[in-house]
């Protein structure tokens, strides 16, 4: 079981003691002592606030107010969905009043997995770069102070550089152009103009749309002083999907990759959560195969040669379900507790695969390990 740290700054004991008033407006924080909480309530009255939506000067508006929340976080306001350039091609669903992606609802049901020709390949290849470079763009401004509409804005024209369609944009009406999930947040997160505090963490997911295929990447950035247990969670979710990948070739059973997850993760207290799956993507952005995550999966099909799919394990500190906010959208952790996740668009090769959305760089380290505390 997950042992539950002191809101406190600079205090790390475990924690039992329940604020009051953060209890009546359907939200949790905790404290080990009464001195701790007095010392921090001149900070602390500021979540009330915030939660309650009476801070006229911030932008969170409490779209929902008799939503239960499950932890701290609160939906802001969001700005104006941004344009495309007539000029990039789009997805079907991009001018569907509904989003609606036909094409991909036609194959809805069908297992069969596509095997991509030499062209589809490269094109694939192509598309990945470029949702690599669009995500790398997205991370530069990744900061404290700095808003997730930011970095949606900063993607967006990442991606009209490179001639792409967001993705995101306008699928079943998803309002942005990626998604930024943070903290209790598991995935779907809307950006919005809360600006990042010190200690969160942020997973960016970036989908791109170029000559007719999607390539499809996240990571979970570090955003200031992250608490290590927060670390641990985001290096322990990354070594999972990298354990994943090592076992991706021709003739493995696709439902495998969530019992090396999970095997993973168990180790270190964590749960996998079961609600999304990695997925197959070409000129389609979501079509067989399913991906679970999790062990003893029903998942169906085995790996061959110029299959192309995502691995994307989202991994929580505490329980493996989820809620869904009332934005139709963001999925977060039942009980408030973090979550992390990455994300790689995979290539089975004859001998073995290749990773088609991976850094550039060449040190062979993952991004966070430089600022990881031995």
């Amino acid at each position: 079981m997950t042992t539950v740290k002191c809101e406190t700054p600079s205090c790390d004991q475990p924690a039992k003691m329940k604020c009051p008033t953060c209890l009546k407006i359907g939200i949790e924080s905790f404290f080990c002592t009464q001195s701790c909480f007095k010392a921090s309530w001149n900070q602390h009255k500021v979540l009330h606030t915030l939660a309650t939506g009476k801070d006229k000067s911030s932008g969170s508006c409490n779209l929902y107010p008799n939503y239960n929340y499950s932890g701290k976080l609160r939906p802001w306001t969001q700005t104006q969905k941004r344009p495309v350039p007539e000029k990039i091609a789009r997805p079907d669903y991009a001018d569907h009043p509904a989003g609606r992606s036909l094409s991909e609802e036609k194959m809805r049901g069908n297992t069969q997995i596509r095997i991509n020709s030499d062209e589809d390949i490269e094109a694939m290849k192509v598309v990945c770069k470029l949702a690599r470079e669009c995500l790398d763009e997205g991370a530069k401004v990744c900061g404290v102070g700095v808003t997730t509409d930011e970095i949606d804005r900063a993607v967006h024209e990442a991606a009209i550089e490179r001639d792409c369609y967001p993705s995101p944009l306008n699928y079943y009406n998803f309002p942005k152009s990626c998604c930024t999930s943070v903290n209790e947040v598991i995935c779907h997160g809307i950006p919005d103009t809360r600006p990042l505090e010190d200690g969160d963490i942020c997973n960016l997911d970036v989908t791109v749309f170029h000559r007719g295929f999607h390539g499809d990447l996240n990571e979970t950035f570090f955003v200031g002083n992250v608490k290590e247990e927060h670390k641990k969670l985001v290096k322990v979710t990354y070594e999972a999907l990298s354990k994943a990948i090592d076992i991706v070739k021709p003739g493995e059973r696709y439902r495998e990759i969530g019992n090396v997850i999970q095997k993973h993760v168990q180790h270190h207290n964590y749960n996998v959560v079961r609600s999304y799956c990695g997925h197959g993507i070409h000129e389609l952005f979501h079509t067989a195969p399913n991906v679970p995550h999790y062990a003893k999966n029903s998942a169906v099909g085995v790996m061959k040669a110029g299959h192309t799919f995502t691995i994307e394990p989202m991994i929580s500190m505490g329980t493996w379900r989820d809620i869904s906010w009332n934005d139709n959208w963001t999925a977060a952790t039942a009980d408030g507790l973090w979550s992390a996740q990455f994300e790689q668009t995979l290539l089975v090769t004859d001998t073995g695969c290749e990773i088609l959305t991976q850094r550039r760089q060449n040190d062979g380290k993952p991004w966070f390990m430089d600022k990881m505390l031995d």
